[in-house]
């Protein structure tokens, strides 16, 4: 008993002198993680603010702060391993993990495409913050891009974020790379109608639509097809999309209003789908006779 009591406390005594030992190392990798931490964030501000001021394109500046962010956390996690004294077990872990590297790599594979997708986007891309872009079936703002992801905001107000990868695979439709975009709408005219004047009317009404582009990009008025009971025509416009303060679908929906009253003032109307009866027998058709009494 007394021989076990011994063993024990020679165990404690060890425990409580590796312990000593080591406290100061584990204070002070501590010490070295919240100072990586604070000087990751500091460093990637400030390198974030210098980029912006020395290029035009936020998204890159953006891109590189953060990989200045994880160059330094990387750095401060190293420096913890030597102080520490782990970087000899880390080597040899790392030495002997092969095949768990070779599993872990097949499993995040995606994880790694969309990585290096990312890289390759930040220095050739199809787009800037604020461009509205399609993707799949997905269409919006583009808002951010990471080394993993991109932000999308769609116009009923979801944030998507896109895997990198997908969006290098698969087309790009940028809407506003160039500051243009097209718009149209179609109209139907009575058969009866006085084409000329009509086309003129819709382009004089198009002149007094806030935010229609007039000199860079004209307005364009066709006839597109005969229906049934109209003669169809597309109304086709141009908006810049470097202006803030318009509106796409706000244009859109006054050169609708501002066109349709426009032709009925001018009478030309707009009917409505007309049905033919046509009988093929001798027999009348039933008819009953409403009179408006007010």
């Amino acid at each position: 008993m007394q021989q076990f009591l011994e063993d024990l406390q020679l165990q404690v005594r060890s425990y409580y002198d590796l312990l000593v030992a080591t406290l100061p190392k584990v204070v002070l990798a501590v010490i070295i993680l919240l100072i990586a931490i604070f000087a990751a964030r500091r460093f990637s501000n400030f390198s974030r603010t210098q980029l912006n001021e020395r290029m035009e394109d936020p998204l890159l500046a953006q891109f590189f702060s953060r990989i200045v962010r994880w160059v330094v956390l990387l750095t401060g996690g190293l420096i913890i391993l030597k102080v520490l004294a782990l970087q000899d077990a880390a080597a040899s872990l790392l030495a002997g993990a092969g095949i768990t590297a070779f599993i872990i790599g097949f499993a995040f594979k995606d994880i790694g495409e969309n990585f290096l997708a990312g890289i390759l986007m930040a220095f050739k891309r199809p787009f800037r913050i604020g461009d509205t872009v399609e993707t799949g079936n997905i269409t919006g703002t583009i808002r951010g891009l990471s080394l993993r992801d991109t932000h999308i905001k769609t116009f009923d107000g979801k944030d998507v974020y896109v895997p990198n990868g997908q969006i290098l695979k698969n087309p790009i439709i940028n809407y506003t790379i160039d500051g243009f975009i097209r718009m149209d709408f179609d109209i139907g005219l009575d058969y009866g109608s006085d084409l000329d004047k009509a086309t003129k009317t819709i382009y004089k009404t198009l002149e007094t639509v806030h935010g229609i582009l007039r000199e860079e990009k004209a307005p364009n008025v066709t006839i597109s097809s005969l229906g049934a009971s109209t003669i169809n025509m597309t109304v086709y416009f141009w908006i810049d999309t470097f202006d803030k303060s318009v509106s796409g679908l706000a244009v859109k929906t006054n050169a609708i209003r501002e066109v349709v009253q426009a032709l009925s003032k001018s009478d030309i109307y707009l009917p409505s789908d007309i049905m033919e009866l046509k009988i093929y027998n001798d027999k009348p058709i039933p008819t009953v006779m409403v009179r408006n009494e007010e």
